[in-house]
């Protein structure tokens, strides 16, 4: 863990003291170097658990999601280097440093196994969060973005507060390997349903579920760049990975709690596809496509089987890279275009023929192509849902075939078709946008060849 903590901590001296031409070009590269060491973490170990303290440790659910964490600090630091042209160096510095705030909370969210470092870390998050939404949104609603993210997930984690006090008390630890031991007593009492309910709260706001998920829009629309990436491959991960962690702890007989969830879960993913389909802002698109995937996670999370948590990792991981992707390119499309409703931004194709197909790339691991990682989770969700119940199969079949149609309809807008007459030129592609969207499919199709690195399968 120090391996990876120590050189983050000596990133912030480097943004500070760095000569002003070469800011972007040290902290990139460094924070590479940091994205490579932090591939170590996915090597497979005969324990259960790696790097083992009083406080944290790696097990193979939360090793992929560091590693993606980590990896995604280099890509944000690249993305957001022409978006912030116009503006002086200490503000630049300030925008590199609280990209860098971010990852320790994430990175100790999901290594924590001492439940008070979890609440306190995956609360954190959201301040670096805040700032770069309303510091350095596009728009004036980034102020209302922000008290939206800000209201729905602090209304959330209140209960979640008075549950993990709630448990401590009966348990008398806080720690997530002892209390495997020493089970919280069960009764069957409001009491109890209060508490499940209360943990499972914050996570479902930030996973989101669908009627919890308003904030989200809002929030992507209005981030800069590197707060879309942000929000879409890692905060949104973090209410999966609690889902995961929370309904392992609780206690068979709260099963029942989990039904509507389950049923908003699969409902919300048909919903937001459908919404996708006469969306007219690129980027809330991408954002609703979001919702409909991590609403796959969260039915997959809540059936508690081995292929259902299996699934629900990969297609993480998988969304992860491809939602973060399909940001960037609706960014290249606004830096040029400077608009991101999609009847003034169509036809682009000719003009930008290389990113066409990034595009192409990033739309067919979107629509879960074969043999891609997402195809392997959706697959496994699939069948781990129909071998609970086989009704699911009619919704998430419904989406699956939403989730297509949307995908196709994004692509062809933006690429295909007579160009609008207000753009007559644009500026080329960059040598840095190829190589951003090259680190996003790279790891995408890797994966594929290995996909037990991601899948928790031993």
């Amino acid at each position: 863990m120090l391996k990876i903590f120590i050189p983050m901590a000596m990133l912030i001296p480097i943004t500070m003291l760095t000569p002003q031409k070469l800011v972007w070009a040290n902290t990139t590269l460094y924070s590479l170097l940091i994205a490579t060491l932090s591939l170590q973490w996915l090597t497979p170990t005969y324990y259960p658990q790696k790097y083992l303290t009083q406080w944290t440790a790696i097990d193979q659910t939360s090793s992929p999601l560091m590693t993606l964490s980590c990896w995604l600090l280099p890509m944000m630091i690249l993305a957001s280097q022409n978006h912030l042209k116009q503006e002086p160096t200490p503000r630049k510095r300030m925008f590199i440093l609280t990209m860098i705030a971010v990852q320790p909370f994430i990175i100790l969210a999901f290594s924590s196994i001492e439940l008070t470092l979890f609440y306190i870390s995956f609360e954190a998050t959201l301040i670096p969060t805040l700032i770069l939404i309303t510091r350095w949104g596009n728009q004036p609603e980034r102020l209302s973005a922000g008290i939206y993210l800000m209201l729905y997930t602090l209304i959330s984690s209140l209960p979640l507060l008075v549950a993990l006090l709630y448990i401590h008390t009966h348990t008398g630890t806080m720690n997530m390997a002892l209390m495997k031991f020493n089970p919280t007593p069960y009764t069957n009492s409001w009491t109890h349903y209060m508490i499940n309910l209360a943990l499972l709260a914050a996570f479902m706001v930030k996973a989101p579920l669908y009627g919890m998920h308003l904030w989200l829009p809002k929030a992507h629309v209005e981030a800069p760049i590197a707060g879309s990436m942000l929000l879409a491959a890692l905060l949104l991960k973090l209410g999966g990975y609690g889902i995961m962690r929370v309904t392992a702890m609780m206690s068979p007989s709260t099963n029942l709690m989990h039904y509507p969830f389950m049923a908003l879960a699969l409902w919300g993913a048909l919903m937001t596809s459908s919404i996708c389909l006469r969306q007219t802002d690129l980027k809330a698109m991408i954002a609703y496509s979001s919702v409909s995937h991590m609403g796959l996670v969260i039915a997959a999370s809540l059936i508690q089987t081995q292929w259902s948590f299996s699934g629900a990792m990969m297609l993480m991981i998988s969304h992860g890279l491809t939602s973060s992707m399909l940001f960037c390119l609706a960014n290249t499309n606004y830096e040029r275009t400077h608009s991101r409703i999609l009847l003034l931004t169509r036809g682009l194709q000719p003009m930008l023929p290389l990113m066409g197909i990034w595009w192409l790339l990033a739309n067919l691991t979107n629509m879960a192509l074969p043999p891609t990682t997402n195809l392997m989770a959706e697959l496994t969700i699939m069948t781990a849902l129909f071998n609970w119940s086989y009704p699911t199969i009619i919704l998430t079949g419904a989406a699956t075939l939403m989730t297509a149609s949307y995908t196709l309809f994004m692509f062809l807008v933006t690429q295909r078709g007579t160009p609008p007459t207000h753009i007559t030129s644009t500026q080329n592609s960059t040598t840095r946008e190829h190589l951003l969207m090259a680190l996003h499919i790279i790891p995408t199709l890797l994966l594929m060849m290995k996909p037990e690195l991601i899948s928790m399968m031993p």
